[in-house]
């Protein structure tokens, strides 16, 4: 429910707010067209590694590509529309579906030939090992 910036409890505004709210009840049922980026992930990283996961729900591993080039990870593949029967019709659609690329950005430079990825549950799991030469080297301080 949109309400009017003036009945809004706090004297500060944020125009961006405001926008949203209007861009929200604009696009309220277009389902498939709804502004978001797909898939969501997480990323953390320690010393060793990378670890990406993403929300791919109702897919399959031969639905996903993912690739790494250039400290980039780029996931792309296709969700499919469900189908309905012939006597069965939509009252809501708000899962997207079609094609979609998403790329982001590595914390450090990545040893491609270690990485793992697998998909459980509509969660796509990707451990990216840091490059043995990338890691952080502690010196030893001599003393003269």
């Amino acid at each position: 429910m949109y309400v009017s910036r003036f009945f809004r409890p706090t004297s500060f505004w944020d125009d961006f707010d405001e926008f949203r709210d209007g861009m929200n009840l604009l696009f309220e049922d277009f389902g498939s067209q709804r502004m978001q980026t797909f898939p969501p992930v997480n990323l953390w990283s320690d010393d060793e590694k990378a670890v990406l996961k993403a929300e791919l729900p109702g897919m399959k591993k031969s639905d996903i590509d993912i690739m790494v080039q250039n400290n980039l990870l780029t996931i792309e593949g296709n969700r499919k529309l469900e189908t309905l029967e012939e006597n069965e019709d939509y009252h809501r659609r708000e899962r997207g579906y079609g094609n979609f690329k998403r790329t982001i950005g590595l914390p450090f430079a990545i040893d491609s030939e270690k990485i793992t990825a697998k998909v459980s549950n509509g969660i796509l799991t990707v451990e990216l090992p840091r490059r043995e030469e990338d890691k952080p080297k502690k010196i030893e301080i001599s003393t003269s």
